[in-house]
């Protein structure tokens, strides 16, 4: 087939409105998770947790983190390795998981996954029969009888009960019931995923790559390596080629000559538009890190700094926190990538006052 032939504003423009990021907004929080297939966890929270903040980009003020809440515990919505999910999504993994961990390539690191579970069978077991009896329950109440402690260079160095319950969930044994006080519960799997068949693993990774497409809009058949949601979106879509861009892309055919209509939206740094950063230094010819692991010296643009989205151009950075303690949403600077206009200037002032509005602080600027 014929790759379809794209400018840049042409591929910008099918990113951004595939992230619901256009004038067209959602009407619900479930429509925008179905949509981008996920929210991702992450309990770095300088202006709001990375989940409320998206969907807040994508509603406005009439998204409240309640709205979160109330979905998981109705499990309209379910927790997936740090990813919030569709629970009628769940039926894409379960063959997957009952698979682990012989799905794919072998490696030294599943390997090891493998044989560190196999050497403490004995305490796997001992967590099911405590949730089967007690659950849900925080990891911190489960015994920890674990004869080969995880080794690790990082955080989850001796966390043995953390880690063996994570790998608990990619076999399909255990899932997060909910959160108390911050903290995952966990419980038994069966009493939390739906009970639909699980779809044969080829089709589900095949379907999983065309709702990753469907999300993204454009994206490269193999992205960066990423440990729990892929960049890859395999031969999803159509062939396309990017003007000025090497190399060739895939291209969700639902999102093509299709009329567009921008608006400015503050974006989370986790934000899907902008994870993959080859990627978006490709479309949008912006460059964008997470500086919060750097010192405060060596910042360009600020510890959490937001992207700043206008029409389907990525134009600034916000740096900008929020000081619950003295009631204060704290903007320290506007960085400019491209010189602001005066509307472009009044368009991000109204969004940096809606995000000071919805978070309840006053705005210092």
């Amino acid at each position: 087939m014929t790759p379809h032939e794209l400018s840049r504003a042409d591929a910008r423009r099918i990113a951004v409105r595939a992230q619901l990021l256009d004038t067209a907004r959602p009407v619900g929080l479930l429509d925008v998770v179905r949509q981008l297939t996920l929210l991702q966890v992450d309990p770095i929270a300088a202006v709001a947790p990375n989940a409320d903040l998206v969907a807040w980009s994508r509603l406005g003020s009439s998204y409240a983190p309640a709205d979160l809440t109330g979905a998981l515990e109705r499990r309209s919505l379910l927790e997936l390795q740090a990813m919030v999910r569709p629970a009628e999504d769940l039926a894409l993994y379960r063959a997957e998981m009952a698979e682990w961990p012989e799905r794919g390539t072998p490696s030294s690191w599943r390997e090891y996954h493998r044989t560190w579970v196999a050497a403490n069978d004995a305490c796997r077991r001992d967590i099911l029969e405590r949730l089967g009896a007690e659950g849900p329950l925080p990891s911190r109440a489960l015994p920890d009888t674990c004869v080969k402690p995880w080794r690790s260079s990082g955080w989850t160095n001796n966390r043995n009960v953390t880690k063996l319950l994570e790998l608990m969930v990619q076999r399909g044994e255990v899932a997060v019931a909910g959160r108390g006080g911050g903290d995952r519960l966990w419980d038994l799997a069966d009493r939390v995923y739906p009970g639909t068949p699980p779809v044969p693993v080829a089709q589900a990774l095949r379907i999983r790559d065309e709702r990753r497409l469907r999300a993204l809009g454009i994206a490269r058949a193999r992205g960066p390596e990423c440990p729990v949601e892929p960049a890859d979106v395999g031969e999803a879509g159509e062939l396309a080629v990017v003007e000025g861009v090497r190399g060739g892309w895939r291209v969700d055919p639902a999102q093509l000559d299709r009329p567009f209509e921008g608006r400015t939206a503050l974006l989370s740094p986790f934000d899907r538009l902008v994870h993959d950063r080859r990627r978006t230094l490709e479309l949008f010819e912006y460059e964008y890190q997470l500086e919060m692991y750097k010192p405060a010296s060596k910042r360009r643009w600020g510890y959490f700094a937001l992207p700043v989205l206008h029409g389907d151009r990525l134009v600034g950075k916000l740096d900008a926190a929020a000081d619950r303690r003295a009631g204060v949403f704290r903007v320290h600077a506007i960085h400019e990538d491209v010189p602001f206009t005066g509307v472009m200037t009044e368009d991000i002032d109204r969004e940096i006052e809606d995000l000071a509005r919805w978070l309840g602080l006053e705005l210092s600027r």
